[in-house]
């Protein structure tokens, strides 16, 4: 089935639903009565719960086979992200059934960049009420990165960091998630560990410990290398990233954005808020600051790197990881 008559359907009031709930998920937890009210409250929907990449692949097998037509994830970027792998391994994206995203994880960088605001329930009853008087949908299009290794499966996301960003998240694994902290203040609390590692890096020296830039080679579509140590490096399908970051500013007509910072950059404190806030073109190249957009690329590294929060580890320096971008996937915002 194609995705125009799935849109048909939900325009027409006559489309089947399903959801995956991650009832683990960081803003789900807060309020489990709540969202688990919202989602019963609307007739017809099928809901599956499920909180490990397991049981994910269960449920979206389940959902799939139901033929849903409108498929609502419930849940953070992780979960997003294992189940968009789990889709592109079933299934070519045309015959997908629309996806909407309700922020419902400790961090929610892609439902946020596509324009779900406000707390699960309230998304959900804005759900109900479109379903109750359907009209044409507003989908919201982004491309998805596809990541390969030699020996490895492809994975799929929106958001690939390495470097500093890696190791922020890395420290983030750690008992601090356990407390509850969720969003915004979560994210500034890993932003905050990353500034901490630039400044152990540039006074101590420390290149070799937890706070180590990235050593790598990077060449993208277009057959430019980078080659160096840089403090971080990402690779985004997003417009913007947690508390409205945009740290890219690249011109190219290409779907992915890349950003690196030299090891050895100049002016760091002054170039902050142009990195962060969308003013990145005021940095230069010739100070260790890069950034452009690119069809794909490819990256050979020995370390680690994170896809939507998650983390992962290269398998060597001489098995490059390639990073393209799919098809765009329109999901559904309301």
């Amino acid at each position: 089935m194609t995705q125009q008559i799935r849109i048909d359907r939900l325009r027409t009031g006559t489309a089947k639903l399903g959801c995956l709930l991650n009832p683990m998920g960081g803003q789900v937890r807060k309020r489990k009565t709540a969202v688990r009210q919202a989602l019963d409250d609307i007739p017809g929907m099928l809901v599956c719960e499920a909180n490990d990449v397991g049981s994910f692949k269960t449920a979206i097998d389940r959902l799939i086979q139901a033929d849903v037509d409108l498929l609502v994830i419930v849940a953070g970027d992780g979960t997003t992200h294992a189940i968009l792998g789990h889709l592109f391994a079933l299934l070519t994206p045309e015959t997908w059934p629309m996806v909407m995203i309700v922020p419902g994880g400790t961090t929610n960088m892609t439902p946020l960049d596509l324009g779900m605001k406000g707390n699960p329930e309230q998304i959900i009853h804005r759900l109900r009420a479109y379903l109750r008087n359907p009209s044409e949908p507003r989908l919201v299009q982004r491309p998805v990165l596809r990541i390969e290794q030699n020996g490895m499966p492809s994975m799929y996301g929106m958001f690939f960091a390495v470097g500093l960003i890696a190791r922020g998240v890395k420290f983030s694994r750690s008992p601090i998630k356990q407390i509850g902290i969720t969003g915004g203040i979560f994210t500034a609390m890993i932003m905050l560990r990353s500034l901490f590692g630039m400044i152990a890096g540039m006074i101590l020296g420390r290149h070799q410990s937890e706070w180590a830039p990235v050593t790598m080679t990077m060449t993208d579509a277009s057959g430019r290398v980078y080659q160096g140590t840089y403090l971080f490096a990402q690779v985004s399908a997003l417009d913007c990233l947690l508390l409205n970051i945009r740290p890219y500013w690249g011109k190219e007509p290409a779907p992915l954005h890349v950003t690196l910072v030299d090891q050895y950059r100049k002016r760091l404190w002054r170039s902050l808020w142009p990195l962060i806030s969308g003013g990145g073109h005021v940095l230069h190249e010739k100070d260790g600051y890069f950034s452009h957009n690119t069809g794909g690329l490819t990256l050979q590294m020995d370390d680690e790197y994170i896809v939507d929060g998650e983390l992962y580890r290269s398998r060597s320096a001489q098995d490059p990881l390639r990073i393209t971008a799919t098809d765009p996937v329109q999901f559904l915002v309301l």
